[in-house]
């Protein structure tokens, strides 16, 4: 089957085909194993109803191949000694530091049409990876099977360990952590919390103890990171504070910056894939081509959408083509603070003109038909690669109404990924 046919396949499978492949029941049992609590599910996925879609999402092989290009086009990117210069030029100090870890659980985030892929935004503290690792695992036959395969992963769990030792290893050079700590704020309030618990257990089933903590809980005092009394050796680190610089956790940036605990991701691992205004660099044919990368790179990074520093000299311009933009503050994370241009008031704009905005060249979200209630409806649909060195880990998708992802929308939230 050529690609074109194979784009045309999945559009017509992703607006025609209702099919509920989601098996929710062994969905909760396999959460409660793999969690160890028989009450989990009950406790943590019944008061979230729109965590996970009843529908997968239809993707062809050429798409998941474009997207992996773009990663691949960005990881060239940030081994060019002028691209690293140019984003720490605008990355705060701690950035600079570089111990070695790459980051854990990378998360790039794509829009998909009839045009192509479009890269959206990149992450470093992706959630929802061990959640639907479990969800791909817990689908039923589709109408559609036929010339289909999931892109799950058989071997997630065992490469996110090896991940984890790798990162421990680029710090340490040798040996294993004996200990990490799972940190966010008041993790037990998150609303992917049940993905920290299903981390946690797999960490424990591989013989690395491992525990989940706020940063206020950190001690750290000569030279020992200390967590409820205990030794800490890695954070698999889930915070938005991507420099470490409210006052919170200043125990965690201290015992980071002494090079006294392995941090992944960090604030180095932001700076180079994650921070807003490095988009301004990787949709800029002409910046990209004077800092040594190379045409077939160059053109991969075509599915970057235009993006540009809002700045005192082009906010009238933007101003008047803002139809035709999204403004995403550089230090803001998900969708704080993110503005669709069609709906800016002259208030907002004032503020968004003073500065601290990029803005990205409007992307269409792709589409998912579905039924609610015996009714069709449209979902809007981003497709996330949870990566790590530049390799796929996990493919998975994400349905909702409104202007980003929410996990409020009836028949929304994480979606499997079927390929063709």
């Amino acid at each position: 089957m050529n690609v074109t046919k194979n784009a045309g396949v999945t559009a017509r499978l992703n607006r025609n085909c209702f099919c509920i492949t989601l098996d929710r029941a062994a969905l909760w049992a396999a959460l409660d194993r793999e969690a160890g609590d028989t009450a989990f599910s009950e406790a943590f996925i019944k008061s979230r109803p729109y965590l996970f879609s009843n529908v997968p999402v239809f993707l062809s092989g050429s798409a998941v191949e474009e997207m992996q290009g773009i990663v691949d086009a960005i990881e060239a990117a940030t081994k060019l000694p002028g691209y690293l210069a140019a984003v720490l030029s605008w990355a705060p100090e701690i950035a600079h530091l570089d111990f070695g870890p790459v980051g854990a659980l990378m998360g790039y985030d794509f829009h998909l049409d009839e045009t192509g892929a479009r890269l959206i935004e990149v992450n470093t503290n992706a959630g929802g990876a061990f959640l639907n690792a479990l969800l791909a695992q817990a689908q039923k036959a589709c109408c559609a099977e036929k010339g289909l395969i999931t892109t799950r992963d058989e071997d997630f769990e065992t490469r996110v360990i090896a991940m984890f030792k790798d990162e421990w290893r680029r710090q340490r050079g040798t040996g294993l952590p004996r200990r990490i700590a799972i940190i966010d704020d008041q993790p037990d309030e998150q609303y992917l919390y049940p993905e920290f618990v299903l981390a946690r257990q797999i960490l424990l089933k591989h013989g690395i103890d491992a525990v989940i903590g706020d940063p206020t809980e950190i001690q750290y005092e000569s030279g020992r990171m200390r967590l409820d009394g205990e030794e800490i050796d890695l954070v698999y680190n889930r915070l938005v504070d991507f420099p470490l610089e409210r006052l919170d956790h200043a125990a965690l940036r201290a015992a980071y910056r002494d090079h006294a605990v392995v941090v992944t991701p960090n604030p180095h691992n932001h700076a180079l894939f994650a921070a807003k205004r490095n988009l301004t660099l990787l949709s800029d044919p002409a910046a990209l081509e004077a800092l040594g990368l190379a045409a077939d790179m160059r053109s991969r990074l075509a599915g970057v959408p235009r993006t540009f520093l809002v700045t005192s000299d082009n906010a009238e311009a933007l101003w008047q083509s803002r139809n035709r933009y999204f403004f995403k503050p550089l230090s803001g994370h998900g969708s704080k603070a993110v503005y669709r241009g069609d709906k800016l008031t002259k208030r907002v704009w004032a503020e968004i003109a003073g500065g601290g905005y990029v803005a990205q060249a409007f992307a269409a979200p792709g589409q998912r038909m579905i039924e609610i209630d015996g009714s069709a409806a449209s979902r809007k649909m981003d497709v996330r690669l949870y990566t790590y060195d530049g390799r796929v880990l996990l493919v998975a998708a994400r349905l909702y109404q409104g202007q980003t992802t929410n996990f409020r929308t009836p028949g929304g939230g994480f979606a499997p990924v079927l390929v063709i």
